[in-house]
């Protein structure tokens, strides 16, 4: 397992459209570990693929239990919706009100090549729809209503 740099806004890759991925081998594998230890060592709660450089609609998601892998993830249902700030390891120290969907039903294939069905609600269904935004070249800051920057707020209190 390895560490990699994660993309910052204004690197054209993030703006790219990911390829579906069609084997799962030992280097896709190696792909999804490594994301989730930069997630984890960056103290992210998501990353895509093309945020490690990697144009493959690969994501991976832990928001406390244990991590999701999800390999050519499909949101195919939407329902709701709720608006809340969010944040992105690729736009450092900015954060943006986004509306997002409450739930979705979300299909993917895990590591095992199994393929599942998801129903997240709330946190979780808004952690998917970013990072499959990433597969899309779309990022946080297209959607947001207002986007302000951390350290500003931090100066201010």
């Amino acid at each position: 397992m390895a560490l990699r740099q994660i993309r910052v806004e204004g690197d054209p890759i993030l703006r790219k459209r990911s390829r579906d991925v069609e084997k799962i081998d030992k280097r896709l594998l190696e792909l999804l570990e490594d994301m989730v230890e930069t997630m984890r060592a960056a103290n992210g709660i998501g990353l895509a693929a093309p945020q490690v450089g990697v144009l493959k609609r690969v994501i991976v998601i832990d928001v406390g239990e244990k991590p999701i892998k999800a390999i050519n993830p499909i949101i195919v249902e939407k329902d709701g919706a709720i608006k809340d700030i969010e944040g992105c390891l690729s736009v450092p120290q900015m954060r943006g009100t986004v509306e997002r969907p409450e739930r979705i039903k979300v299909t993917f294939m895990n590591e095992d090549g199994d393929h599942l069905v998801m129903e997240p609600t709330g946190y979780l269904a808004r952690v998917f729809c970013h990072e499959i935004d990433h597969l899309d070249g779309i990022l946080y800051t297209d959607l947001a209503t207002d986007i302000y920057d951390e350290a500003q707020e931090d100066d201010e209190e």
